[in-house]
Formats: C-alpha cells, sequence, structure tokens
C-alpha cells in the first residue's frame, strides 16, 4: 500500500463499530446482552443489534438461546489459526519452546507484541500434573505479567497508568513499575512473583532483531515448585535460547 493510498483512506465506520463489538466480548469474562454492549462500546442499542445479526450470521458471534446473551463465535476460532499458521516465527521457536520445557519441567510460552500488549500464540506443557496451564491467544497485563514487563521494557509502549492489583504482590505503584522496567533492560529478561495470580510465578526474555522487539519467550510455573531458586537456575537457559533466536543489529559500514 503507497503512501498516498493510505493518505486517501478513511476508516470504515460500520466496519470500526463492529471491531468494537467483538473486542467488548472478548474482554468480558462473561456472555453480554444486546444493551450492555450498547452500554460499553458507546453504540445505539439499534445498531449494536445489527451489527449482532450480521456477526451471528457468519458465526463470529453466537446467540445463547436460553439467555440471549452473546458471546464470540467459533468462525474466530477458524481465523485466529489461520493467522497463526502464518506466523513463521512459531516454527523457528518451537524447538526452543521444547528444549526449555525439557530442562525446566515447567510451561514455556511464545508470546508476540502488538498494539495493545502481548499475546500467546504457541506453548510447550509441562509435564507435571501439577503445572501452569498457558493458552493460546491470552492477552498478557503490562504490569502483572513477566511478557508483559518485556513489551515495556523493549517497545516504545506507554506506561500504563492504570495499574489494577491482581493480587497482593502486583506493582500498583507508577514510579516503583518504572523502576523494575529499567531494571529488565539492564539484565535482560522479567518476572512475576505471584503478581497475575498467587501461586503462580514466571519469567521472560526478548527475542529481539534490528527491528525490534520480536517475540517473547517466557517459563512458568506453580509457586510451590518454580520458586526463586529455581527461576535463578532457569533465567540462564531461557536467556540463552532468547539470544540463539535473536538477530543481531546490523553492522555500519567502514
Amino acid at each position: 500500500m503507497t503512501a498516498e493510498h493510505t493518505a486517501r483512506a478513511r476508516p470504515l465506520g460500520t466496519v470500526q463499530r463492529a471491531i468494537a463489538v467483538l473486542h467488548t466480548l472478548a474482554e468480558s469474562p462473561g456472555d453480554l446482552g444486546n444493551n450492555e454492549i450498547a452500554r460499553r462500546t458507546g453504540i445505539n442499542v439499534s445498531t449494536v443489534s445489527r451489527l449482532l445479526s450480521t456477526l451471528v450470521r457468519d458465526e463470529m458471534v453466537t446467540r445463547v438461546e436460553a439467555t440471549g446473551h452473546f458471546r464470540l463465535g467459533p468462525r474466530l476460532v477458524e481465523l485466529g489459526n489461520a493467522a497463526l499458521a502464518r506466523v513463521d516465527i512459531r516454527e523457528r521457536c518451537r524447538p526452543h519452546l521444547e528444549a526449555l520445557t525439557e530442562t525446566t519441567g515447567e510451561t514455556s510460552t511464545l508470546s508476540v507484541p502488538y498494539r495493545q500488549g502481548t499475546i500467546t500464540i504457541d506453548f510447550v506443557q509441562s509435564p507435571s500434573s501439577v503445572r501452569s496451564v498457558a493458552e493460546v491467544g491470552r492477552p498478557s497485563i503490562a504490569h502483572a505479567t513477566a511478557t508483559g514487563k518485556i513489551r515495556l521494557a523493549y517497545t516504545d509502549a506507554a506506561m500504563p497508568t492504570s495499574l489494577p492489583g491482581y493480587t497482593p504482590r502486583t506493582i500498583t505503584d507508577e514510579q516503583a513499575l518504572e523502576s523494575e522496567i529499567g531494571l529488565i533492560r539492564q539484565r535482560g529478561w522479567a518476572q512475576a512473583v505471584g503478581e497475575r495470580e498467587v501461586g503462580l510465578n514466571a519469567i521472560a526474555g526478548p527475542v529481539l532483531s534490528p527491528h525490534g522487539l520480536t517475540a517473547i519467550l517466557g517459563v512458568q510455573g506453580p509457586a510451590q515448585r518454580f520458586g526463586p531458586r529455581a527461576m535463578r537456575v532457569a533465567v540462564d537457559e531461557l536467556c540463552s535460547h532468547c539470544t540463539t533466536l535473536s538477530t543481531p543489529p546490523a553492522q555500519a559500514g567502514p
């Protein structure tokens, strides 16, 4: 797409409103009714009703007959899997995820940054019966997850101004978060110790290219097993894999 075309292009309001409805359903922990979707998106009720009817027809949204409420539909899973199949970095990183899980005994994850945060695109589950369960498509929380902190440290993303506490250990002070992000830049990896969920610990490291942050490798596990000592041991392994996957900046000519 040329710069001239980009300048002429204008977003379609109907498409933007449909996307807003999908985002609202994705962010909700439960099903939503028509009026609640309208309230959250700021779109009038009749327009929301027409958008939902169209989205339901193509199975991007499902209407729950028992309640009349709505949730994301199965068609989005198909589209998401098609998109993930085209993410080449999954193929590159898969052997490294398998090696990390084999070495640490914990669940390893691959996430990629996007405008609003990071999202998990692949993982290798721990072989232990008690383990951290990863989920493809799960977004991070910038101030409460190791992958989210890596994004803050290695991109020009703005520091979040709202820092809700998910557990007693979540960082909720802006200066404390800025200090931790600075430390992450110095040492090259991040951690989250019971900050998003009680009893869940994680570490993460950046995969870099000349263009910046390409991906994030992580290791996560239950605190009773993946405690400070195990995390310290896993950090060296994690950073080694991140370094191997990273592309060094191009060298300047003489």
